[in-house]
């Protein structure tokens, strides 16, 4: 007799695939009676990925997407009973899904809008007020670090992403795509999640904060200006959350 974890594997896998897996007792007709559960699991996944996905949905078709999610389904079943975990691996999966190919942007549009979900579920964290912010660089700035956000995320694409992601949000207007490519800022913000075009000096200087340079090798490129509007959007939108003294000598 199967062991317990080897039927809940083949009932798992019988669900993304064909057939019945073993040990299903039932009355009636088992193979037809399974093939509406296994239907229902589907149709529910389907819908979760949409929700995740709405602007990726809107950009192919509700018809195309659907059959893209059975794919992506049967490829990659969840791994966890929280739903809202799920389609993390849906962006590379669109990076290599030779249909999607002709629409090169779809997989960084779907990372940006993957951010979007982590970035709303992210843990809160009591922000910095510009006052306390000044306070604790003071003295030494160069050798202070910051800790951002947990709920901040950045995305550069080759692509005018979030150009793409505006312009499917309901109720746009129609415009013209700018040429090459574009970076995001995404975060929550009040139960919303805005998604900000950076210009690359923001975004690197952003990218080096989140990765935890002192403040004075994350800044050094970038003027007086580009740094002020760099700090004010980062402590306008709450960015900011803690500041520490840096120690180590990796970066200068």
């Amino acid at each position: 007799m199967p062991a317990h974890r080897e039927l809940q594997a083949a009932f798992g896998a019988a669900l993304t695939g064909t057939g019945v897996p073993p040990g299903v007792i039932a009355t009636g007709d088992v193979a037809r009676r399974f093939a509406v559960y296994r239907n229902t699991v589907q149709h529910s996944l389907t819908d979760a990925l949409s929700q995740r996905f709405p602007v990726i949905r809107r950009l192919v078709g509700a018809r195309f997407f659907d059959a893209v999610a059975g794919v992506f389904i049967r490829a990659h079943p969840p791994r966890s009973p929280v739903i809202a975990v799920y389609g993390a691996a849906f962006a590379d999966f669109l990076d290599g899904f030779p249909p999607a190919r002709r629409l090169a942007y779809l997989p960084d549009v779907a990372r940006l809008e993957w951010a979007r979900g982590l970035a709303f579920h992210a843990a809160d964290a009591a922000a910095l007020t510009p006052a306390a912010f000044a306070d604790a660089t003071a003295h030494d700035p160069d050798r202070v670090a910051l800790t951002l956000h947990p709920c901040l995320h950045l995305l550069g694409s080759d692509y005018p992403v979030v150009s793409i992601w505006r312009a499917n949000q309901p109720g746009a207007d129609p415009a013209p795509l700018p040429a090459g490519g574009e970076a995001a800022l995404i975060f929550r913000d009040a139960g919303d999640v805005p998604v900000l075009p950076l210009d690359p000096p923001t975004f690197r200087m952003i990218g080096a904060l989140a990765a935890g340079k002192p403040m004075g090798a994350a800044l050094a490129h970038a003027d007086q200006d580009q740094i002020a509007r760099t700090l004010s959007t980062l402590l306008r939108h709450g960015l900011i959350v803690g500041t520490a003294p840096f120690q180590n000598t990796r970066f200068p």
